[in-house]
């Protein structure tokens, strides 16, 4: 049942964020000119022409979006079909050289499931060049590092999904690199992980390294660095900070749904705001659907509309409050 006429078109303003990134740094550490790479007819990424500075950077699109391809193609791990990837000043498609100099957390797990942890982050320390000793001393502080230090002696296989997560997180450290590529790094972890390695991005950035994180989540990386690229079929769409990314949510009209005791009771109560334009009680009657042009004050005052009438709500959610609503309002 809807409660509201349907408004009139909302006019929207220019989005601020470029739709085009700006003209490429051949003295960035990730450059990539004019790069494609497909598979037979399917395209992975196409005519990616970007560089990406210091500091952490997001990489920002949904699930199938190019995302896995374009960190392969950046860690040297697949060949551009067309252009040519550069990392820290050298070309690093089949460059033994500088794979030493990057660390990559894979979105996919890859272990030796039979070894511990400690021996897993310590062997790839080996591989990286360095002594039987070093090696050693650097698994134990990079382990420690994503308090990964009481499961050290676990084997892999047993390892939870977080853990395999942060195990991961410590061999990509563990030969201190200069570029580290993190390919959903938050994924399987629970809040308090989720905190610590968003605090570890941060800390990275702050000591000087290149980072560049990929997530489907927007909150995820706003959390981590307010520099971002969103790819979306295999391009980049759009590249700049944040909160353009945010302006360009709150231009659209921002659709949330709430489950709660009484949906008439706070229907009736929503339409009294300016900014909701549209509440539609859904058909279980126990939900509602609602429209508002000022998402952050929506959010910020249901919480004491609750306190006031006593009403329940047990969810509020929003399929707008995410990449795939900023992508469809960016290729529309």
């Amino acid at each position: 049942m809807t409660t509201n006429p349907q408004p009139e078109p909302v006019t929207m303003k220019p989005a601020t964020m470029k739709k085009t990134p700006a003209p490429v740094d051949p003295s960035a550490p990730v450059v990539l000119n004019h790069v494609s790479r497909w598979y037979g007819e399917v395209i992975g990424v196409n005519d990616i022409d970007v560089s990406i500075p210091g500091g952490v950077t997001g990489l920002l699109g949904p699930n199938g979006a190019g995302k896995t391809t374009l960190i392969r193609l950046m860690t040297g791990q697949i060949r551009p079909s067309k252009g040519e990837v550069r990392v820290l000043g050298e070309s690093v498609w089949n460059n033994p050289g500088i794979y030493r100099r990057i660390g990559l957390c894979p979105d996919l797990d890859s272990f030796w499931e039979t070894m511990t942890g400690y021996e897993f982050v310590r062997y790839t320390a080996r591989l990286a060049g360095y002594s039987a000793g070093d090696a050693s001393t650097r698994a134990l502080a990079q382990l420690d590092r994503v308090k990964l230090t009481h499961a050290k002696d676990r084997k892999v296989g047993g390892y939870s999904k977080g853990m395999r997560q942060r195990v991961k997180l410590a061999q990509a450290m563990v030969h201190d690199p200069e570029l580290v590529v993190l390919d959903e790094p938050l994924t399987g972890l629970d809040p308090v992980g989720r905190r610590e390695v968003i605090e570890l991005v941060r800390e990275l950035g702050e000591q000087g390294r290149h980072v560049v994180v990929s997530s489907h989540i927007l909150h995820e990386v706003e959390a981590m660095t307010p520099r971002i690229l969103l790819i979306h079929r295999g391009r980049i769409v759009a590249a700049g900070e944040v909160h353009d990314i945010r302006a360009m949510i709150d231009e659209h009209p921002h659709r949330i749904e709430i489950e709660c005791d009484d949906v008439r009771a706070l229907a009736r109560r929503l339409l009294e705001f300016d900014d909701v334009i549209r509440v539609a009680i859904e058909d279980d009657a126990k939900r509602l659907r609602v429209e508002t042009v000022r998402p952050d004050d929506f959010y910020s005052r249901v919480p004491e509309l609750a306190i006031e009438t006593g009403i329940g709500i047990e969810r509020m959610t929003s399929s707008d409050d995410n990449l795939e609503a900023v992508f469809h309002y960016l290729v529309k």
